[in-house]
């Protein structure tokens, strides 16, 4: 189940990082697999809201649990009935940039991961969740508060997944794409573009095969 906020959602125009994951998987797992969860829109920047326009690709799952402008604070109450209703076992998750711009600090913000875990767990004892940290994005390039609060929310984050992981439930951090660019990774500073896309799918990818030698190397172009 891919959970996040603008940058997972996608809007009309936007293949999606959750698009490149299901294409690379689709080649390289082997096996059966689902993407899975409670929404299916893309988000209409015209109107300001969800829409249901169609995926260039009809084969594509369109399944997850994300939103524009939504971030740690609003998953957490939300992901246990989404885990429950669609029996999800692995969790991608991509939050915080939202939270820290808009609601929450970065102790806040660290405090709704631990929600969000927790609740998670609540509905499968068994999930399994890969977390990516906030990456790099224009405000915190313009504000030297907010970048100071990114760095300190994902060194509480990286806490957060070091205290509650465990055998039964794996806890992993995904590592930020190394070479990901503002000027080359987004078309506005913070939403990603194809190659933009390509990358946090390779980060989140690269972790699942590297930590649990789940599905293959991201082998798309970076």
């Amino acid at each position: 189940m891919p959970v996040g906020d603008s940058m997972t959602i996608g809007s009309a125009g936007e293949h999606t990082w959750r698009y490149r994951m299901w294409q690379h998987l689709r080649d390289t797992y082997g096996g059966p697999f689902a993407l899975v969860g409670p929404r299916e829109t893309l988000y209409d920047k015209a109107m300001e809201a969800p829409s249901s326009y169609e995926y260039a690709d009809p084969g594509f799952p369109r399944a997850h649990l994300a939103g524009w402008g939504e971030g740690w604070q609003h998953m957490a109450p939300l992901i246990a009935d989404a885990v429950r209703a669609h029996r999800a076992d692995v969790l991608l998750v991509s939050l915080g940039l939202i939270d820290l711009g808009f609601y929450t600090n970065a102790e806040q913000t660290a405090e709704n991961v631990r929600a969000f875990v927790a609740e998670a767990r609540r509905a499968n004892p068994r999930v399994r969740i890969v977390v990516l940290p906030v990456i790099p994005n224009v405000r915190a390039t313009n504000d030297a508060p907010f970048a100071a609060q990114v760095t300190r929310f994902n060194e509480l984050l990286a806490k957060a997944v070091a205290d509650l992981d465990e055998p039964r439930s794996p806890l992993l951090l995904a590592s930020p794409p190394p070479s990901y660019a503002i000027d080359l990774d987004t078309y506005d500073g913070t939403h990603p573009n194809a190659s933009g896309e390509h990358k946090i799918a390779a980060a989140f990818a690269d972790a699942m095969h590297q930590a649990w030698d789940l599905g293959e190397p991201y082998d798309g172009p970076l």
